[in-house]
């Protein structure tokens, strides 16, 4: 500053800062010679912090508000300087203002793969990216670690490291969490949630917090994802036979309508010919690997004679238990609809079967 800011320094007793940018965190407030006039308004606004640093050292911190800077404002500034007794005269201190609202949509990803162990699909490859949001919590260690004696202090300049945080931390959980890769769309919120608590404590250590974390794509290699987009196109097709004998047809159409002059007719014709021959094979051949669906269990309940008394009806299930227990044993009466007459279990062939693991009954001595 040249001799005309110091003069206007002198008349100028208002301290503030208004900045309409979304990328600074932190502007430090520039006064020739820093010489702030005693007496002084300093003006915080909502959303901002105003420390004050003496000769490198930490003094006085200004939450929102108007101040009027005197001894009895800045006691920390007045105990390193000396003055008990008040002051006059210009004294010197820098003043930093600390932009407190959050910043969003600042971007993370992955510049490399991550490498993982998917149950369904084995080792993969992912990469991912989204945006994160931060604040500045404590302006002082902010300052202390991140800031120093930057006079603008963007958060390009941060964005980096935090970026790396974030990606290896995402690492890390996206690993514990074994979450298959056809699942890992639905849990995007919670792997937010998740990463966001992982770096929540290294961002303490730079003063700053991290409000939230959003994942909004999860990627797989573009030869993966061929791959995928195959397995689901055979998805899709569904009956592979039914879908040769269409392609076929489709093909031998083709060919009838496009016979392409008398010296390619014959061609044509064979290549329809030979087409129908191989459609004909597709679809007389039996399918070897399709089997009918089992037969439901309609058998209908049988009614159980029981010391002279009808008891049931019984389902199978219930026979079957009655069998393990001796209460019906080969020579109980059954009946069930469709019979003419009684008829003991063990001659009704749809129950013969149950008394297989049931010893006959021991010969008379």
């Amino acid at each position: 500053m040249g001799l005309w800011d110091k003069i206007t320094g002198e008349f100028i007793d208002v301290i503030e800062w208004t900045d309409d940018s979304d990328d600074i965190m932190v502007y430090r407030f520039e006064r020739f010679g820093n010489e702030i006039k005693y007496g002084a308004r300093l003006t915080v606004r909502e959303g901002q912090a105003a420390v004050f640093v003496n000769e490198g050292k930490l003094a006085d911190v200004f939450q929102p508000g108007m101040y009027q800077l005197e001894t009895s404002n800045v006691p920390i500034l007045s105990t390193l300087k000396g003055w008990k007794h008040g002051f006059e005269s210009p004294f010197k201190a820098e003043i930093y203002f600390f932009n407190t609202l959050q910043f969003t949509d600042l971007k993370w990803g992955t510049k490399n793969p991550i490498m993982l162990r998917d149950k369904e699909f084995g080792q993969l490859r992912l990469r991912a990216f989204g945006t994160y949001a931060i604040r500045i919590k404590e302006p002082v260690k902010v300052l202390r670690e991140i800031v120093g004696t930057d006079g603008e202090f963007t958060t390009v300049e941060i964005t980096n490291q935090l970026r790396n945080l974030i990606v290896s931390r995402f690492a890390t959980v996206i690993a514990e969490s074994e979450i298959p890769i056809l699942d890992l769309a639905a849990n995007y919120d919670d792997l937010g949630v998740f990463v966001t608590s992982k770096i929540a404590a290294e961002f303490a250590e730079y003063g700053l917090d991290a409000t939230k974390l959003l994942v909004e794509n999860i990627s797989l290699p573009p030869e993966v994802e061929q791959a995928l987009d195959r397995r689901t196109s055979m998805g899709v097709v569904g009956n592979l036979r039914n879908y040769a004998a269409f392609q076929a047809a489709e093909a031998m159409q083709a060919a009838a309508e496009n016979p392409g002059g008398s010296a390619s007719a014959g061609v044509g014709m064979g290549i329809g010919f030979a087409m129908s021959q191989k459609l004909g094979e597709t679809l007389s051949t039996s399918p070897t690997d399709e089997k009918p669906p089992p037969i439901p269990d309609s058998a209908a309940p049988y009614y159980v004679a029981v010391d002279g008394e009808q008891t049931g009806p019984f389902d199978v299930d219930t026979l079957k238990s009655q069998i393990s227990s001796g209460r019906l044993i080969r020579d109980s009466l059954v009946w069930t609809q469709g019979m003419e007459n009684w008829a003991r279990a063990g001659t009704v062939d749809s129950l013969a079967h149950l008394f297989q693991d049931i010893p006959p009954p021991l010969p008379q001595a």
